[in-house]
C-alpha cells in the first residue's frame, strides 16, 4: 500500500461500523456524522484506545492492527497525535511542561527545549510557565496542540478541536492548522459535526451514519453530488423532493414533480420511468428577473407563494410553497427590496435545471 493512512474495521457491537478510508500524506480528511455515527470511535480505532472485531489499520506501510494474524500495536507504540475537544492537558503542569510530557523517552533538558520550540511555533513565546488556568481557550488548544505534534507523529487526530473556543478564536486556529499543513507532511483526520467547519479544512470529507460511510469525496462534489438523499439531508439540504424521471433527451433529462415538467442536466445514468429523489440548493431557486431577464434553456418557471422570510445577516431565507412542498430560496437584501418580497405574495421563481441533481428513491428514507 502506499503512504498514509489505510483503515477497513467491522464490528455488529458494542458501536456498529463498516468503514474503509484512506488518508494521505498532507491531507486532511473530515469525518462528519452524527451523534453516534461512529466519528469517535474510528478515531479511537486508529488511535489503539478501541480494538474493532474485524479490520486493518496501516500507516506509512506499518500495520498497527489485523485481526486475521491479531495483532494489536498497543497506542504507545503508534506514535499518533492527538487533539481532544476538552484539550485534556495536565493541569498542575505549565505549558511548557504540558508539552514536555509528550516526549518522555527523551532527555529531560531535549525535551523542554523542544518544547519550548513547538511552543514558539504555535506563538505562545513569553507563555511556558503558565498553567492551563491561566490561559486563554484558544492558547490552550494551541499547547494542545503542540503537544501532539511534539512526539513527531505519523498521524494527527483531531477530536472537535475547536468546539469549545468562541467563533473569532476558531477563524485564528483554522487560519493556523492551514498554516501547519503545508509544513507538516501527515495525514490528518478531523472529527467534527460543524459542516462549514469541513468544507473548509478538508480536501475530502467523509460522510457517515450509523458507523457505515454514506460517501467519501471533496467538499465541492459533495455537495454538488451527494450520492444519496441521506447525505443530502446530513449537508443540510433544504430542496430535497420526490419525483420520477420521465425521459433522456438530447441535451437534457426531463424530471415529473407535482404533475410539471423539469429540465435538467442529462443524467444519463439513472433510468427513466424511475421514482428519484432530486435536490437543488438555494442558490439554484431564483426570482424571475432577478439576475437576468433571458431565460436560459434550463429555468423552470413555478409559481409560489411566499410564506416565511428569515433574516441572516446580508442575506435573506425564503420560504416558498408549491403545492404540498416547501422550496427554499436564499436572497441578497438588495434584491429582496427590488421585488418588495412580503409573507403571503404570490409570485414565480424559476429553479435552474443544471444545478438539480438526482438520486436513487430506494436510498431516500432517513
Amino acid at each position: 500500500m502506499s503512504d498514509g493512512l489505510h483503515l477497513s474495521v467491522r464490528q455488529h457491537a458494542p458501536i456498529p461500523l463498516d468503514a474503509t478510508l484512506h488518508c494521505a500524506p498532507g491531507e486532511v480528511l473530515a469525518l462528519v456524522g452524527p451523534s453516534g455515527s461512529g466519528k469517535t470511535t474510528l478515531l479511537r480505532s486508529i488511535a489503539g484506545l478501541h480494538q474493532s472485531v474485524q479490520g486493518r489499520i496501516e500507516c506509512n506501510g506499518v500495520v498497527w492492527f489485523d485481526s486475521q494474524s491479531r495483532l494489536c500495536m498497543p497506542t504507545r507504540q503508534r506514535r499518533v497525535g492527538m487533539v481532544f475537544q476538552q484539550f485534556a492537558l495536565f493541569p498542575h503542569l505549565s505549558a511548557l511542561d504540558n508539552v514536555a510530557a509528550a516526549m518522555l523517552e527523551l532527555p529531560a533538558g531535549e525535551r523542554r527545549l523542544r518544547a519550548r520550540r513547538w511552543l514558539a511555533r504555535m506563538h505562545l513565546q513569553g507563555l511556558e510557565e503558565r498553567l492551563p488556568r491561566e490561559l486563554s481557550g484558544g492558547q490552550q488548544q494551541r499547547v494542545a496542540v503542540a503537544r501532539a505534534l511534539a512526539r513527531e507523529p505519523q498521524i494527527l487526530l483531531l477530536d472537535e478541536p475547536f468546539s469549545a473556543v468562541d467563533r473569532a478564536t476558531r477563524e485564528t486556529l483554522y487560519h493556523e492548522l492551514a498554516e501547519l499543513r503545508e509544513e507538516l507532511r501527515m495525514p490528518v483526520i478531523l472529527v467534527t459535526h460543524d459542516l462549514d467547519e469541513a468544507t473548509l479544512l478538508a480536501d475530502r470529507m467523509c460522510m457517515l451514519d450509523h458507523g457505515s460511510i454514506l460517501q467519501t469525496a471533496t467538499p465541492d462534489e459533495l455537495l454538488r453530488a451527494p450520492a444519496s438523499a441521506a447525505v443530502a439531508r446530513m449537508l443540510g439540504m433544504r430542496n430535497l423532493f420526490a419525483g420520477i424521471l420521465l425521459r433522456h433527451e438530447q441535451e437534457c433529462s426531463v424530471l415529473s414533480w407535482q404533475e410539471r415538467e423539469l429540465r435538467i442536466a442529462r443524467q444519463s445514468h439513472m433510468v427513466p420511468g424511475d421514482a428519484v429523489m432530486w435536490a437543488v440548493p438555494g442558490t439554484g431557486v431564483m426570482l424571475l428577473g432577478s439576475q437576468s431577464t433571458q431565460q436560459q434553456a434550463l429555468d423552470n418557471a413555478v409559481p409560489v407563494q411566499v410564506t416565511r422570510i428569515l433574516a441572516l445577516g446580508e442575506q435573506l431565507r425564503v420560504m416558498l410553497l408549491c403545492g404540498g412542498d416547501t422550496l427554499t430560496m436564499s436572497v441578497p437584501r438588495h434584491v429582496a427590496r427590488r421585488h418588495a418580497l412580503a409573507e403571503g405574495q404570490t409570485l414565480q421563481v424559476r429553479l435552474r435545471g443544471e444545478l438539480i441533481h438526482l438520486m436513487p428513491h430506494t436510498q431516500a428514507q432517513p
